[in-house]
């Protein structure tokens, strides 16, 4: 239909117009961009649009009528394309909706100019739309990620099975070799705790979380950094077991002395050792406290020394005494010959002079307290009856009146007789050894009570119920 000269002279002066105005009113992107298909509740920025060179106004009022309608984005959309300049009506649900259809017109060929009337339609207060989509689009992407969780649950639960094999392998292996449960259990778990770690590194390095995955290998040593200063009296303890399980300065059911303590050793953790005392009361003591003080092991060495003194009247016969005691000695059935008791001078004291003797016997058989106790008995006996005195420490006795002296005797008439008094009979050591019983009902039996402390501590029950480090090192 041909135009009217009046026509074409409204549109030069439009152009004219459109020519003076600034250029961002009706630029358009030179960059060529490929139409992709914008997903369900997302707005993307318009394709290029392309129509014949020559598009008639109303080719491109239906083409871009045709895109509005096919987003279910607008309700009654109207494109009007009057000499190229686009007219859009119609309502939208959101902002971004509206100015993805100025877009859209805007970037279509031969369009040189967009009017955008779309009015943006309020949302109601109660509308859940927006959280409708957002459970689709994370219901979405949990289907998604099913194959990935199926994955990493495999590989999760492979690595700790695997890793549990190894530990049990290698602390097998270890504990030939090193002797001690801890260290090989810390020695298998240090082979085997790596291969989990692998495990979970390979889980999030196949979920694209590969930041995560280097920042939990690298904070494994931060981490044991921060537990180390907060449970700083756990660690101590336990490095302190690590380094008694190489020393063994002691083994199950050894007679220990440490911290003022005595006991038959019962069990020994992570934490601490207990001991049983010879009365018969467990005692915790942290390992720590054990490895800083000094150990007394008076099972290591069967043979044990014990000594006491005796003080004889200064004018006895040492020698006799020295003779006397060292035959006692060698003939009691719990002293060793090997090495040879003796009986030394040890003291001059002010009433008498003492004399210290020394025996060995074997603790794994004998109590010392019971051995003592016989022998001071024993040699009592002989020393009295070899005629030995044994005075008590001097002491200083004031008689205001004088010390009155009484001559004794027996008076016959007028006549005064003195009274003769004789020495009792001296018995020959050897007699008074065999008279006197190397036993009595009152000490008991001289066997070690260690014996009933041991079967005593099977019957009760240990305070500590963790893993027993030193099993099979009795």
């Amino acid at each position: 239909m041909p135009k009217s000269p009046l026509r074409r002279l409204w549109i030069a002066a439009l152009f004219v117009l459109l020519a003076a105005l600034p250029p961002t009113l009706y630029a358009q992107d030179e960059t060529p961009q490929t139409e992709t298909p914008a997903g369900e509740g997302e707005q993307q920025a318009p394709a290029q649009v392309n129509v014949e060179p020559t598009a008639a106004d109303e080719e491109i009022e239906e083409r871009l009528t045709r895109i509005l309608e096919a987003t279910g984005w607008f309700v009654d959309p109207v494109v009007d394309v009057r000499d190229g300049v686009g007219f859009l009506d119609g309502r939208s649900y959101t902002e971004e909706q509206r100015e993805w259809a100025g877009n859209l017109a805007r970037n279509t060929q031969d369009v040189v100019a967009v009017v955008n009337r779309i009015e943006v339609i309020p949302r109601p207060i109660w509308d859940l739309s927006p959280a409708r989509q957002e459970l689709r689009a994370l219901w979405r992407s949990t289907v998604l990620s099913i194959p990935i969780i199926i994955f990493g649950i495999v590989v999760i639960v492979f690595s700790w099975w695997l890793m549990g094999i190894l530990a049990r392998f290698f602390r097998g292996f270890f504990i030939r070799r090193v002797g001690s449960p801890l260290l090989a259990g810390v020695a298998a778990r240090t082979v085997a705790i790596p291969v989990f770690l692998l495990g979970i590194y390979l889980v999030l390095q196949v979920a694209g979380l590969t930041r995560l995955a280097i920042t939990v290998l690298g904070g494994t040593g931060i981490v044991g950094i921060v537990v180390g200063f907060a449970f700083r009296d756990i660690a101590e303890n336990f490095l302190a077991s690590l380094l008694l399980s190489i020393r063994q300065p002691f083994r199950r059911d050894d007679l220990i002395e440490v911290a003022d303590h005595v006991g038959i050793v019962q069990q020994m953790n992570t934490r601490s050792t207990v001991l049983m005392t010879l009365d018969g009361n467990h005692v915790q003591i942290p390992n720590a406290t054990i490895f800083k003080n000094t150990i007394t092991n008076y099972t290591a060495n069967p043979n044990r020394r014990s000594d006491f003194a005796i003080g004889i009247g200064y004018d006895d016969s040492i020698l006799q005494a020295q003779e006397v005691i060292a035959q006692v000695l060698s003939e009691h059935p719990t002293v060793l010959q090997t090495p040879e008791p003796l009986v030394l001078v040890d003291q001059l004291a002010a009433a008498t002079v003492n004399l210290r003797v020394y025996f060995w016997y074997d603790a794994t058989q004998y109590a010392p307290i019971k051995i003592k106790s016989s022998l001071l008995r024993l040699i009592k006996r002989v020393l009295q009856d070899a005629g030995i005195s044994m005075p008590d420490e001097s002491r200083e006795v004031i008689f205001p009146q004088g010390v009155p002296i009484v001559q004794a005797g027996e008076t016959v008439g007028t006549e005064h007789r003195p009274v003769q008094v004789t020495a009792p009979r001296r018995r020959p050591p050897q007699e008074a050894a065999k008279a006197e019983p190397v036993t009595s009902a009152a000490e008991g039996d001289l066997r070690s009570g260690e014996q009933e402390i041991r079967a005593q501590a099977e019957r009760g029950r240990s305070p500590e119920e963790g893993e027993d480090l030193l099993e099979g090192s009795a």
